[in-house]
């Protein structure tokens, strides 16, 4: 969890226990094995890039704990009325409760399970399987998957508040190529790529920092180490001092979808689906089904 917010007051109120119990904890873990993880001062945390490599790995053994508990469930003969709901962090916060209210009040028996997943997992848990269904932000590398939109969002730049160009009422996304980017972990992939902008570029970019949330990439940026390319809603939720969100004219659109593997989902997990395909009504343009690495 601090990985996740580098923050001891929310880590510590996600995992309920008090920040002194979780400070010491980390201590104690990297003293055992004489490593440093975190980096900390009187202002804020950050991951070392020992700690920025290691937190995908942690995050697959506790999603392979969930793997291995549903397993259980599976050989007991019970069956499960859950349905594992991936949701990308800081997509669609009002879509993925809409969803979840209305589905579970049209079907009561069934229990839609939220797991939020972050950068370094765009997939929102399909790729290892850990959920059945998704709300992600395209494009994904699953070919073998489906999306259904849901919305649509404008790129918009993060930018230090002292940068050149932050008192603009938008750029265009060519004069900001040239800066060093705050970017997501390697595991990414091709989404990485995507919101680096790599399709308009001629030459690779300068990496500034690798974050692995919005908490850890807006820090980096109000350093002033950066800038990202990211979306209107988390411009809104991810709002803070030292950075400004600049609107770019002339990208392309992006959107917020459901993904699923047509080829795996549980009995529930289609029911989930084609309510949101059969009674959802997200505005024209949107509510197309396409492959998930439609961008």
């Amino acid at each position: 969890m601090l990985g996740e917010e580098l923050n001891y007051r929310r880590a510590a109120e996600r995992l309920f226990i008090t920040q002194p119990a979780l400070s010491t904890a980390i201590k104690q873990l990297e003293h055992q094995f004489g490593v440093v993880l975190l980096r900390r001062n009187t202002h804020e945390v950050s991951l070392t890039e020992l700690g920025e490599a290691w937190l995908p790995r942690v995050r697959n053994a506790l999603n392979g704990v969930d793997s291995t508990i549903d397993y259980l469930v599976g050989l007991s003969g019970k069956r499960d009325t859950r349905i594992r709901f991936g949701y990308f962090l800081g997509t669609g916060a009002d879509l993925l409760y809409r969803i979840v209210r209305h589905f579970e009040a049209a079907y009561p028996d069934i229990t839609v399970e939220p797991i939020e997943f972050d950068f370094s997992d765009p997939t929102a848990g399909l790729a290892g399987g850990t959920t059945e269904v998704a709300l992600i932000r395209p494009p994904l590398d699953l070919p073998e998957h489906r999306i259904f939109i849901l919305d649509t969002e404008d790129w918009v730049a993060c930018l230090p508040r002292d940068h050149p160009l932050a008192d603009r009422d938008d750029v265009e996304i060519a004069e900001l190529l040239d800066d060093p980017i705050v970017c997501a972990p390697s595991s990414a992939g091709g989404w990485r790529d995507y919101w680096m902008a790599m399709d308009a570029r001629v030459r690779p970019p300068t990496i500034a920092a690798v974050a692995a949330t919005y908490e850890a990439e807006t820090t980096f940026i109000a350093r002033a180490l950066g800038i990202s390319f990211t979306t209107e809603a988390i411009a809104r939720l991810y709002d803070r001092p030292g950075i400004v969100y600049v609107p770019i004219s002339d990208h392309t659109t992006s959107y917020i979808a459901l993904a699923w593997n047509p080829a795996d989902l549980s009995p529930q997990a289609e029911t989930l689906v084609r309510h949101v395909e059969a009674k959802w009504n997200f505005g024209k343009g949107h509510g197309v089904e396409r492959p998930a690495n439609y961008c």
